[in-house]
């Protein structure tokens, strides 16, 4: 059995602190709350991170690493099932606000307000993460109009900015009135800039 204890206790760190981070927000996580709740020593702590803010940078990272590996394994399919798996990928999230009341585990959504000017190295790092998210989303369009599923105007980065941009703004608003209608209105609004053809 090839376990790393040390690995281990890092990983479960993140994986508590980005619970803590998702309920609480990042300033409200306290270091002595993650710790009391991961049962891991504060010697153990400063033995990876070496404060709080680095803490958070790693974390966003990794979450990043995570969420952008499932976006391009969503995307990811034969011709013939781009667009419409893009096009899912979005209505998912829907579906996911329906069921829960919210986007569950979404930390860009959670922290992109809140640290953008609290740490400047964790701006970095979400604006990295969602930078790798709209490189992603654009060569799926690019993908996907060449093979004639989906047909939109302009150039494919652009476009990719534009639909992360409009989503992640539906995303706060809706956890903001705590209803769908603005992830349904942006939905609706994304499928007249990606125009998919008729067979």
């Amino acid at each position: 059995m090839n376990r790393n204890p040390e690995h281990d206790t890092r990983k479960h760190l993140l994986a508590t602190g980005e619970q803590l981070c998702l309920a609480r927000g990042f300033t409200g996580m306290g270091l002595s709350e993650l710790l009391r709740t991961a049962e891991v020593p504060k010697g153990s702590f400063y033995h990876y991170f070496r404060s709080k803010e680095a803490f958070g940078v790693t974390m966003l990272e990794d979450y990043y690493r995570r969420f952008n590996q499932q976006f391009e394994t969503q995307l990811a399919a034969p011709p013939g099932a781009r667009g419409q798996r893009l096009l899912n990928w979005y209505q998912d999230s829907l579906h996911e606000f329906f069921a829960s009341g919210h986007l569950t585990n979404c930390l860009a959504v959670k922290l992109s307000a809140e640290v953008c000017d609290l740490s400047e190295d964790m701006r970095a790092a979400l604006d990295c993460g969602a930078t790798r998210m709209m490189e992603l989303l654009a060569h799926s369009l690019e993908q996907a109009r060449a093979e004639k599923e989906l047909y939109f105007t302009g150039e494919a980065p652009a476009l990719a900015q534009v639909l992360y941009t409009l989503w992640l703004g539906a995303s706060l608003q809706a956890k903001l009135s705590r209803k769908a209608t603005p992830l349904e209105n942006a939905l609706a609004h994304i499928k007249t800039l990606l125009v998919v053809p008729v067979p």
